[in-house]
């Protein structure tokens, strides 16, 4: 997915689930997003969070 794709799903997500999102960028070059505590930071680049509460 592309990084723009990932930001408006993060925040689509972030608002729908009222979690905190993160967009990451995975080890070969493409975007995804996820709940925070899913992400374990080992094989991604954190790019922005996205917090429903901030």
């Amino acid at each position: 997915m592309s990084r723009k794709d990932a930001h408006a799903y993060a925040a689509s997500l972030a608002a729908t689930l009222m979690v905190a999102i993160v967009v990451f960028e995975a080890g070969d070059g493409s975007y995804g997003a996820a709940p925070a505590d899913e992400i374990d930071g080992d094989e991604v680049v954190i790019v922005a969070e996205h917090d429903p509460w901030a």
